[in-house]
């Protein structure tokens, strides 16, 4: 299942679009992510949920919890748990940077798109603050606005024909 591929060897599998309504995005970091060689089959078939996944740093390391790879089928007993915690790989300084700023700014970790990078897999982690209620409307009324004026334009354009 190929969603899209370019020149530089990036094949996405999944983006989190939740992610971005329900957060700020404010910096994005990439890592890379250890996973056994049923998920990695799994991920090529696409079969992944980052829906209420996020990432914490725990003893100096970086996990990614309650991201949902399905079982390979043909995997049997090679196949992991599902919702396991995996370790994302990444620099420490770049860990103990990203510690300082969840810890003392209040931010959140998100993984934001899964994608193959030259064959391995890559996790897209974002920096976020989370939005209040009224900034998710406010999001939604400029969405419909611009739904307005598209639909106007395109109406307004047919009319002249």
């Amino acid at each position: 299942m190929e969603k899209t591929k370019d020149p530089t060897g990036i094949k996405l599998i999944v983006e989190n679009r939740k992610a971005y309504h329900e957060y700020h995005i404010l910096e994005k970091f990439e890592a890379g992510i250890e996973l056994s060689g049923t998920e990695v089959k799994s991920l090529r078939q696409g079969r992944v949920n980052l829906g209420d996944s996020y990432a914490q740093i725990m003893n100096g390391e970086l996990f990614l919890i309650a991201m949902h790879i399905s079982p390979y089928e043909q995997g049997n007993r090679f196949n992991k748990d599902p919702l396991r915690t995996r370790r994302l790989l990444m620099h420490k300084r770049e860990i103990l940077r990203l510690f300082g700023q969840v810890r003392t700014e209040g931010l959140t970790l998100v993984p934001t798109k899964l994608y193959f990078k030259h064959g391995r897999v890559k996790v897209e982690i974002s920096l976020a603050k989370g939005k209040k209620n009224y900034d998710k409307r406010e999001d939604d009324a400029k969405k419909q606005a611009n739904r307005e004026i598209d639909r106007r334009l395109k109406d307004r354009g047919r009319g002249e024909d």
